[in-house]
């Protein structure tokens, strides 16, 4: 196959997996470089198709090879780069699929907006074809060139990489590294710039966010203080959290929260299982009387608070009474909703080949049990709800279904109302009226 000619003037990103890939997705789309190219959605034609991979699950692998082919079916004639954690672990696999390129690594993912910026007298230079460049390891936090935006009305700002923890199940410490964190003035400057570019919220993501700022200087009060810090700045409207373990979820914080006027009322916890054998295979560092005891607390403090679990049905050696264990603790305890994970054996990690695997049909039926009890935690949630006001950032893009503006409240909450598009990335006072249909509740604007 010929080698492809650099003449691009439009690029797609497909972007799979977690919050972290997203935002660094949408870095390299924001990046000034990037700026003399028309991005385009997966489904149009483009001259350059980048492909930010996942490889969390056999599952997430397989998918990102299915995206990496669909874009050089649709696409014939890009150039088609392949980079995130499956361009990590799976490089020589993605190499062997005719038409890729580029193989790039995460530590040169910010890279990618100069690879393909060629003056113009590079502009007919043919490229090696599958050029694989840095699989590696970072060894500090790669920031960003440029504060990133993006086309989300609550943007992710990410601020924390790499993992220490080394569950049994996972890969990503293999793929991202150990924890490292964004200075915390860098942190700061970030936020101030969303806000000065007409933002009103943003999401603090990571790897392992509860891990923050221990790489920093000793005494630099991790996560807990850079919460402090944008607490009394002021300088958004709102931040949220996005995933903390729940052994790192500490007092303190959900004191701040509690406290503050724009940290967000909504906390994500990856609990996992409520066996305590199946959390010591798992390597968690935590009993399964955390859950019930932290729950608790942050519902004591923050009575509206939005509580979501991350639960894995199937480990190896998950019987039916540890999941009959599981599912019993969570149902009786204050949890908003759950997103539910069937185990998948991960070439690479201890878990892979652990006895007493649990089979694909047990897996999916424990799956579906678990997703059953979280739609109806999320109902309770949801009714609580109705007749109650609250704050409302609603979003650009109004919902497909209705036609009605779309937005979230603090504590997690979808609203659909009527009005008109002038409500588009403002904070408005809502009355909730009703439930809509399962994901939403309908509301009307005050004022």
């Amino acid at each position: 196959m010929d080698n492809k000619i650099m003449t691009p003037s439009r690029f797609s990103i497909t972007t799979l997996g977690c919050k972290v890939n997203q935002y660094e997705s949408e870095a390299i789309s924001c990046a000034p470089k990037m700026a003399r190219y028309t991005r385009v959605r997966k489904t149009e034609q483009a001259d350059i198709c980048i492909i930010n991979t996942c490889t969390v699950t056999a599952k997430a692998s397989m998918q990102s090879r299915q995206a990496i082919r669909q874009a050089i079916k649709s696409n014939p004639d890009a150039r088609i780069i392949v980079t995130g954690c499956y361009a990590h672990t799976g490089a020589e696999e993605i190499a062997k699929i005719d038409g890729v390129d580029d193989i790039i690594g995460n530590a040169d993912k910010y890279k990618i907006p100069d690879m393909i910026s060629p003056s113009p007298a590079q502009k007919t230079q043919r490229l090696p074809r599958k050029l694989i460049r840095n699989v590696g390891h970072e060894k500090n936090f790669q920031q960003a060139p440029e504060p990133v935006s993006g086309s989300r009305t609550r943007p992710f700002l990410k601020i924390q990489d790499g993992c220490n923890a080394f569950c049994t199940y996972c890969i990503v410490p293999h793929t991202r590294g150990r924890s490292r964190s964004m200075p915390s003035e860098d942190v700061l400057h970030h936020i101030q710039y969303l806000k000065n570019a007409g933002y009103h919220e943003t999401v603090l993501t990571g790897i392992h966010l509860g891990c923050y700022g221990r790489d920093l200087s000793p005494g630099n009060g991790g996560l807990f203080e850079l919460l402090k810090q944008i607490h009394i700045s002021g300088a958004m409207e709102r931040v949220r959290l996005s995933s903390v373990e729940p052994d790192e979820l500490s007092e303190d914080i959900i004191a701040l929260v509690a406290a503050s006027k724009c940290l967000c009322h909504h906390f994500h916890i990856p609990f996992q299982s409520g066996d305590g054998d199946i959390l010591k295979n798992m390597h968690r560092p935590y009993s399964a009387d955390l859950l019930p005891d932290l729950t608790a607390r942050i519902h004591r403090s923050i009575p509206d608070a939005a509580i979501g679990v991350d639960m894995l049905v199937g480990f190896p050696g998950e019987t039916e009474l540890s999941f009959k264990t599981t599912f019993d603790l969570i149902q009786k305890l204050p949890i908003t909703y759950l997103h539910v994970f069937p185990f998948s054996p991960r070439e690479g990690t201890p878990a892979a080949g652990y006895p007493d695997q649990v089979g694909p049909g047990v897996i999916k039926n424990r799956a579906h049990k678990m997703r059953e009890l979280g739609i109806m935690k999320k109902h309770l949630f949801y009714q609580k709800a109705v007749g109650k006001t609250a704050k409302v950032l609603v979003e650009e893009k109004r919902d497909r279904v209705s036609g009605r503006l779309k937005g979230m409240t603090s504590n997690y909450l979808t609203i659909l109302m009527e009005g008109p598009d002038h409500f588009k990335n403002t904070i408005v006072p809502v009355r909730i009226d009703r439930l809509f249909d399962a994901h939403s509740l309908g509301g009307t604007v005050l004022g």
